[in-house]
């Protein structure tokens, strides 16, 4: 999203919650700390700033922490909001979607100038969830069955945002982000082993079974659940559309699954075994 934006000619400042967070900042982006949670904090953080791109991590407070940022946005005057929403926001009543639902509502009840990006599933997210049983067991778990998923790189949105930013026309604007081909896990596994040199398998568990699964290395409650009630939003038909959203706005196509996965094959080869 930096990149895209600084790439554009825009000055951007990236805000972050704490000055460990920020040792990240990319050069020539200026770091500014704060906590979605502390509302004058957040103002401090937008003096100077006229366009904010709004993401927030995927926690229950979510409702809570972005209104914050609309609030505060709104005393700033800020020309130009694009939220980033989720895939099935106004048409899944449960979990991630929902949440984000909520945020969408209170938006576009503001008097901020908004566009609303709701992003399929993240290609970044096989890596980040399933690459490291992969590497280890050359299998991955999840309770898709045969749903397809138009799964998009990250650095794409990050185009797509910048796009939005740079045109007024797309302002007041909903648009839903998908990749170029909607896939189910099968296929997906096959797509894995082929720049992987050796096979994978999906392994398709009864959510009952993936729930204990979650629990057991760790995972919160409430974040087990709503994963699962995010799966069934694709396995009732969410979450397989292709469409010509991105490439209308981007002026290309986006990443093609085969392509970030050549990019990123080292994070899904064998682990060796230890001495």
């Amino acid at each position: 999203m930096l990149a895209a934006l600084m790439r554009n000619g825009h000055p951007v400042k990236a805000l972050y919650r704490s000055p460990k967070d920020a040792v990240a900042v990319p050069p020539g982006v200026e770091a500014v700390i704060a906590d979605f949670a502390d509302l004058p904090a957040v103002q401090r953080a937008l003096q100077g700033v006229d366009k904010v791109f709004l993401v927030c991590a995927p926690v229950p407070q979510l409702v809570e922490l972005e209104s914050n940022v609309i609030q505060a946005s709104q005393k700033a005057g800020i020309q130009h909001l694009v939220l980033n929403s989720a895939l099935g926001a106004g048409t899944f009543n449960s979990s991630f979607p929902s949440w984000h639902a909520q945020v969408e509502a209170i938006l576009k009840r503001s008097t901020i100038p908004y566009s609303i990006i709701r992003p399929n599933s993240f290609m970044q997210n096989l890596i980040t969830y399933y690459a490291p049983t992969i590497r280890t067991q050359a299998a991955f778990y999840a309770s898709m069955g045969k749903a397809r998923v138009s799964f998009i790189d990250t650095r794409d949105i990050g185009e797509f945002v910048a796009k939005l930013f740079s045109d007024a026309r797309h302002q007041g604007q909903t648009f839903e982000l998908n990749g170029p081909e909607a896939l189910n896990y099968d296929e997906v596994a096959e797509r894995i082993a082929r720049v992987r040199g050796r096979a994978v398998r999906y392994v398709d568990l009864p959510p009952e079974q993936l729930r204990k699964s979650m629990l057991q290395s760790g995972m919160p409650q409430w974040q087990a659940e709503a994963l699962l009630e995010l799966q069934r939003y694709y396995t009732e038909g969410g979450g397989g559309q292709v469409d010509d959203v991105f490439a209308n706005v981007v002026g290309r196509q986006p990443t093609s699954l085969d392509l970030f996965l050549k990019e990123f094959a080292g994070k899904f080869a064998q682990q060796a075994a230890s001495a």
